[in-house]
This record gives C-alpha cells, sequence and structure tokens, in this order.
C-alpha cells in the first residue's frame, strides 16, 4: 500500500486485500488439500513447482488450479459461491441486531442521564412558592358556586395584601393607615389596593353582603394587579 494514501483509500484497500485472502487465498488452500488428501484414489499429480519469488494473487489462484486433483477445484469454488452468500446474509443478521443494540444502549443512557439530573434536583428547587399555593386556592374559592368561598378569597386576598405593605415596608396600625403612607410615583396600582380593601370591609362588616360571581372574580382580579406589579406572584 502506498505510504501517502488517504483514509478512505486505506479502508478500501484494506477491504480488496480482505476480500482477496477470504475469497481466493482461502478458497486456494482449501482446494489443494482436499486435492492432497484424495490423491491416492484420483489420477496422480505430479510435485507442485516451490515458489521462491514473490507472485500475484491471480498467479496463486492458476498454481492452485492445476496442480490440485482433476475438478476438485471447481467444486469448491463453485460451492465457495454459496458460503459466501450464506456468509453475507449472516453477517447483514449480525449486522442488524449489532445496531439495534447500540441505539437501545444510547436509549438506556439517556434515560439515565435524564434520571439522573432529575434527581441531582433539590426538592427546594421543584417546590412550588408558598404564596403561589395561597394564591391558587384563592382562584379556586372564586371559581366556586359557593358564596361562603367567594368571602374568604377576598378575605384571604386582603390579607395578602396586607403582608405586601408590610414587605414594601409601609408601617400603621390598620391597613388604610399603611396605605395612606404611599408613594404614588413607587405604587402604580394604590387606586385598586383601596377599591379591593373598601369591597373586603364591606364583606366582612356586613351580615350578608350582595354578592355575584362576576363581582368577586372582578375583585380578585384587582388585588391581582397589585400583586403583579410587585412580583409578589409568579
Amino acid at each position: 500500500m502506498p505510504s501517502d494514501v488517504t483514509v478512505p483509500g486505506a479502508l478500501g484497500w484494506i477491504m480488496w486485500f480482505s476480500g482477496e485472502i477470504a475469497f481466493k487465498w482461502v478458497p486456494g488452500f482449501i482446494v489443494s488439500l482436499t486435492g492432497a488428501q484424495s490423491a491416492t484414489s484420483l489420477t496422480p499429480v505430479s510435485a507442485p513447482p516451490l515458489i521462491v519469488n514473490a507472485v500475484s494473487v491471480q498467479e496463486i489462484a492458476h498454481f492452485l488450479q492445476t496442480n490440485t486433483a482433476p475438478g476438485m477445484y471447481d467444486t469448491v469454488y463453485k460451492g465457495w459461491i454459496w458460503f459466501v452468500g450464506f456468509s453475507i446474509f449472516l453477517s447483514l443478521i449480525l449486522a442488524t441486531i449489532l445496531i439495534y443494540c447500540v441505539m437501545r444502549v444510547f436509549q438506556i443512557r439517556r434515560a439515565e442521564y435524564a434520571h439522573f439530573e432529575k434527581e441531582t434536583h433539590t426538592v427546594v428547587a421543584n417546590d412550588v412558592p408558598k404564596t403561589r399555593l395561597r394564591w391558587n386556592r384563592i382562584q379556586e374559592q372564586a371559581n366556586s358556586e359557593n358564596e361562603q368561598q367567594w368571602r374568604l378569597s377576598v378575605l384571604e386576598a386582603d390579607i395578602m395584601l396586607n403582608e405586601l405593605l408590610d414587605h414594601l415596608g409601609y408601617r400603621g396600625e390598620t391597613m388604610a393607615d399603611k396605605m395612606r403612607t404611599v408613594n404614588r410615583g413607587n405604587f402604580d396600582s394604590i387606586d385598586l389596593a383601596w377599591e379591593a380593601h373598601r369591597y373586603r370591609n364591606k364583606v366582612a362588616h356586613e351580615a350578608t353582603p350582595s354578592m355575584t360571581s362576576h363581582e368577586i372574580r372582578r375583585i380578585i382580579g384587582l388585588y391581582e394587579k397589585i400583586f403583579r406589579e410587585f412580583d409578589f406572584i409568579e
């Protein structure tokens, strides 16, 4: 093989040389051995000449053909064709099995990696924030058909508003006192907070306040706008 041959060329040369060995040299040697063993029962053959110089594959095939028992080379050579066909068929089956196994290994590794990544995440990273859980419960109550649930949703939303005011640093004995200290430039939804808080007082202090599902959802929507202004809920 030339020293400056490329990688694809080298692979092609290796495949060609392997084919020469598998399909010509090996059958030839089998024929030669078979002919030598059966020489006693067939026509005697003359002693083959010694090979002292380099020869080509074609010369080897011709040598084996002329120095084996009559008809034996042709018989083995024809039978070798069937052997080659069976070998190719078996190789295709084994290659298919190999490809399937490799694909399954990659799938299993991918599943293991995904499971490993999931296990490495801490519980805290997968937890839903407590504030979000509270807000989800408020929304469920507001969307129910029970007036008592409507009342609870407004009261709980107002409690969250009070916590937001504390978080923002507003101080006062009541929520109204806290909201009076709000700087409108820093609290765009303060008017919504006043409206929602007044409705809360109506629900809390009246024995049988008039409530509708539409009105409750509107008030809860006001609280939501306030909370989203300060990213109090996600």
